[in-house]
């Protein structure tokens, strides 16, 4: 399996130690951070731009064989069991983190929106929270002990 994960963000997170930990279940986590300058452009011109800017480089990584999930205050919220079972069986998984300014519907149409909760969080918390659940999600997958009921 393996996992990308997009996000309109200047700085590298640190999730170094799920990543490794994410290993040893067989998979390879990516964190790409995206952000130039037609984004910085777009963003001093107004919210529609930014989020067109977004979604013109987000949608050079939809994959029609993957699966795309978009995490969006608005998705679905879902418990641990049921993200689990939303990556179970995947070969690739490609999670989108919009920029401060969201995504447009055209874009979230082509995913599966889900949301990491009613609070807002910041780019390097989201991540945080992501990468702490997948290996939680890979841990119930694999019956590791990880995971407590």
């Amino acid at each position: 399996m393996k996992i990308k994960i997009y996000s309109i963000s200047k700085k590298q997170n640190k999730c170094d130690d799920f990543v490794k930990q994410i290993k040893q279940f067989g998979v390879v986590v990516e964190d790409i951070n995206i952000f130039n300058s037609s984004i910085q452009k777009a963003q001093k011109i107004s919210q529609q731009s930014a989020r067109e800017s977004y979604d013109l480089e987000f949608s050079k990584y939809i994959k029609s064989s993957a699966l795309n999930i978009a995490l969006h205050p608005n998705g679905k919220e879902i418990d641990t069991y049921a993200f689990s079972e939303l990556l179970k069986n995947r070969s690739e998984i490609l999670f989108f983190i919009g920029g401060a300014f969201g995504f447009n519907d055209a874009f979230l149409s082509k995913t599966i929106n889900i949301s990491l909760s009613k609070l807002t969080f910041s780019h390097r918390i989201a991540k945080i929270i992501i990468f702490e659940q997948i290996f939680r999600a890979l841990s119930i997958i694999n019956n590791h002990p990880y995971h407590k009921e």
